[in-house]
Formats: C-alpha cells, sequence, structure tokens
C-alpha cells in the first residue's frame, strides 16, 4: 500500500532536504580549504563543484515547495 502523502508532510519532507542540502554544501566547502591546504588543489575544486551543485538542487527543491 501507498503512503498517503499531503501538503503538510510534502512542506516538511522538502524543508527537511533543504536544510540536509545546505548542511552538506557547507561541509563541503569547509572541507574543499582543508584538502586545498593539503595540497590537493583538483580535489579541492571538484569537491567546490560538488557545494555549487548541492546549492542548484536546493534551488529546484524550494521550487517544488512553492
Amino acid at each position: 500500500m501507498a503512503e498517503k502523502i499531503d501538503e503538510a508532510k510534502l512542506v516538511h519532507l522538502v524543508e527537511h532536504w533543504i536544510e540536509h542540502n545546505e548542511s552538506h554544501s557547507k561541509s563541503f566547502r569547509d572541507w574543499a580549504v582543508k584538502i586545498e591546504s593539503a595540497g590537493f588543489s583538483d580535489a579541492a575544486k571538484t569537491i567546490l563543484v560538488a557545494a555549487e551543485k548541492m546549492d542548484e538542487s536546493s534551488e529546484y527543491l524550494k521550487k517544488a515547495k512553492k
């Protein structure tokens, strides 16, 4: 049987995903600085791209929430 999803549940779920993404994005950025300092500049740049993509994902989730 499929789970019943109402608007309140959907909003709550999407808000949770947005918060989760924002947390990961911040962590990626923090770690990218450390990784860059350790001499892994290519990896750090790629991790920053991942952070940007996470932010982009959050923008789509915000549109879904509306």
